[in-house]
């Protein structure tokens, strides 16, 4: 056999260190925050490095998008709502910042609640192996009447809930991003699994109704999505649904020949989904656009996110 050697390193070809590019340079460090500092002079000075310069690149994309006048979207499931970021989300449809919103089902249940009782978000574990999870009787009539009626008049699942919470004197429901969303005007939708959402467990949920009212907000995603040249899309923590609906969107658009040039898309969860990574960053951007995955806690995140995006446009 053969034998081997340690291999001796005094023939090793070096090069002056002024002479290699680096990543990490002096003008990208932090800068030390001081009491009494602003918020934005805390922003500014995160670390031009990894997720603090993209959670900067992001920022600047959607400034870019509403002085450009270009869309800003919103795609979400529940959980964002669960942990308090409604007010969050409402104060960026109110200063024009989200320009339409795209949800799973179960934000309806979420957003009703809190609109109508001002608390959400039951305890499954106990209550379910009494047969009482989901059973919520409020809940499942008002939504479903509200989807009946709705639809039954030509709208969609997200206008039939906004209009009807905001047309309500539910006592908190400042809190409905279904309601400001109608209020406002801007695209709310909605996009159902049947069988997903306790609301599907009531005596008044319509297959019918729910199934084309989806299908009617997903042809309204599908004109957002067409114009979103130029804008961004966020991903807010749906690792499934949302980026499989937005990544067929991107598909109508393209057929009917829009060009999403210059695209900017953001996913923000826990954990970067394989969906996420690749059906709304990647693939939708890999001619020309830009994609940013920002990791980390949504109740952190996103108003983080939201504040330096409000220093943003406001100076």
């Amino acid at each position: 056999m053969k034998r081997y050697r340690p291999v001796s390193l005094r023939k090793i070809k070096t090069y002056p260190l002024s002479r290699r590019k680096s990543k990490v340079k002096r003008g990208s460090l932090a800068a030390l925050y001081k009491n009494g500092d602003s918020f934005e002079k805390f922003f500014d000075g995160l670390p031009d490095i990894l997720a603090a310069g993209d959670i900067k690149a992001v920022v600047e994309a959607v400034v870019r998008a509403r002085e450009n006048n270009r869309p800003v979207v919103l795609g979400m499931g529940a959980h964002p709502i669960q942990v308090g970021l409604s007010p969050v989300i409402i104060d960026l449809i109110e200063r024009g910042v989200i320009t339409a919103i795209a949800v799973n089902g179960s934000c309806m249940v979420h957003d009703f609640e809190l609109s109508y009782a001002g608390r959400t978000s039951e305890d499954v574990a106990a209550a379910l192996h009494s047969g009482r999870f989901g059973m919520a009787r409020e809940t499942g009539s008002v939504i479903n009447n509200a989807i009946n009626r709705g639809v039954a008049g030509g709208y969609g699942l997200g206008r039939s809930l906004g209009e009807a919470i905001e047309e309500s004197k539910y006592k908190f429901k400042e809190l409905s991003i279904f309601g400001t969303a109608a209020r406002k005007g801007i695209p709310m939708c909605v996009h159902v699994a049947l069988g997903t959402d306790i609301i599907h467990m009531h005596p008044q949920a319509d297959g019918a109704a729910i199934g084309e009212g989806s299908l009617r907000d997903f042809k309204l995603l599908c004109s957002v999505v067409a114009d979103l040249a130029g804008g961004v899309y966020i991903n807010l923590g749906s690792a499934v649904i949302l980026p499989e609906v937005f990544l067929k969107a991107v598909s109508v658009a393209n057929n009917l020949g829009h060009k999403l040039k210059d695209l900017t898309t953001v996913n923000m969860d826990f954990i970067q989904h394989y969906r996420a990574r690749e059906n709304v960053l990647r693939r939708p951007t890999m001619h020309k656009g830009a994609s940013y995955a920002l990791t980390g806690h949504h109740e952190i995140m996103f108003p983080l996110l939201a504040a330096a995006i409000i220093e943003g446009i406001e100076n």
